[in-house]
Formats: structure tokens, sequence, C-alpha cells
């Protein structure tokens, strides 16, 4: 397929714009769905649309129904906060309920949800490891690898055509693969912000590139590897 590339020796697909599909292992991933972030906001006394939830779990619907995974895995900061979990209501809930019924679903925890406890079902782990790959919600600078994390929310930005454009995107190292943020109301940080670097751990050697979905296939760029030239 044109949106498929390699990672850690393994064939992996980009799933709409910000998810994978592992094929071999028939899993769906996704990362940072922030799932009732607009809740929480309110709960602060800044009102927002309050269907960012719907919107991202319909978007996971949709993957799960192109893709046909046997499994799921949520790659931490499933839910915005601790209570969230609690507050999600309505047709939310329902569809997320559906979801842990029609595949294995594996939340992984977070730092902003670390107590999350499957009250919609499925399960919750610190970490999961599928033969050489292990899948954790950020990234660990003692892990040699293969290591598929989230956290960072990394878009790509570029000037074209006098234009601002932001995309979000995946980051790869030899070792490490950073994906970006699944949830509706999910920001995002730049490609090369010294935080999103520093994580990769790496040397004036190593290579970095984001992978920007397109319609027709993958975009690659190259990262600077040191955090001073990425300022």
């Amino acid at each position: 397929m044109a949106r498929t590339f390699t990672f850690g020796g393994h064939s992996f697909e980009i799933a709409g714009d910000a998810a994978l599909y592992w094929p071999a292992q028939k899993m769906l991933v996704v990362s940072d769905l922030h799932l009732e972030k607009a809740s929480a906001f309110a709960l602060g006394g800044q009102m927002l649309p309050p269907y960012d939830s719907l919107a991202t779990l319909e978007q996971v619907a949709a993957l799960v129904e192109e893709c046909r995974p046997e499994t799921v895995v949520s790659l931490g900061d499933n839910f915005h906060d601790g209570a969230g979990e609690q507050r999600l209501q309505g047709s939310a809930s329902a569809l997320l309920k559906e979801l842990v019924t029609a595949v294995r679903w594996i939340w992984v925890t977070g730092n902003h949800d670390p107590d999350v406890q499957g009250h919609w079902g499925g399960e919750t782990v610190e970490s999961l490891r599928r033969g050489n790959v292990i899948f954790r919600h950020e990234a660990l600078d003692a892990e040699e690898g293969p290591e598929i994390s989230g956290h960072f929310h990394p878009k790509f930005r570029q000037a074209v055509r006098g234009r601002h454009v932001s995309r979000r995107c995946f980051v790869r190292s030899e070792r490490k693969l950073v994906m970006p943020a699944f949830g509706a109301l999910t920001g995002g940080l730049d490609v090369r912000d010294p935080a999103l670097i520093a994580a990769f751990g790496c040397t004036n050697m190593d290579r970095i590139e984001a992978l920007v979905p397109t319609r027709t296939g993958i975009a690659l760029f190259t990262v600077p590897a040191s955090p001073a030239l990425a300022k």
C-alpha cells in the first residue's frame, strides 16, 4: 500500500491521519484520544462544544470498520483527566461500549489518566509488548526499542506558497516511533521542538524523520536530530 512503512523490521500502515494498523498482528493503534476534554474545560469555566468525545470515537469506529482489527490499543491519555472516564455518557459511552465489545481493547495508561480502570470495558496496562515491539504512552530513553509511543502530539509545520501548513505526523528514528494525537480537541507540538527531539535520545549519527500522511501516500521530511539545531 502507498501508506505503508517499515519500523522495527515490521510493516505498518497509516490509517486515516493519525492511527497505525499492523496487519501481521491485526492491531489498530491510536494515541492521545483525550476523551472528555471539553467537559474538563467546562468544569474550569471555559465552555466548549461538548461533542469531542463522540467525534473522536466515531473516527475510531470508522477505522475499526475499515481495518477490521482483532485488537485496538489506545496509547495513553485516553481521557483528558482522571475523572473523564466517569463523565463519559450518552451516545459517546454507548459507542465506546460497542467498540470494546467488538474487539479486544487495551488501554495503556498515560500521564493524564494514570488510574484509568476500563470502566466501559477493555484491559488496562502500563505497557504492552508484541513480538520485539513495545508500546507505551511516553518514550523511555533507556528503551533500546523498537518502541511505539505517543504523548507529544507531533505536528509538521511549514510555509507553503505563503501559507502556514500544519499537519499531524508520525516521527520515526531507527528505534522509536512517536504517534500523533488522535483526539478531536488535541493540539500539537512542532516536530522540531527540543522536547520532542530529546525524547529520541539521539546522537548526531541518528536520523529522525517526520512521516506526514497525504491522500496518496506518505511525505517524508528529515528532522534535525540535535535539540540545539531544532530551536
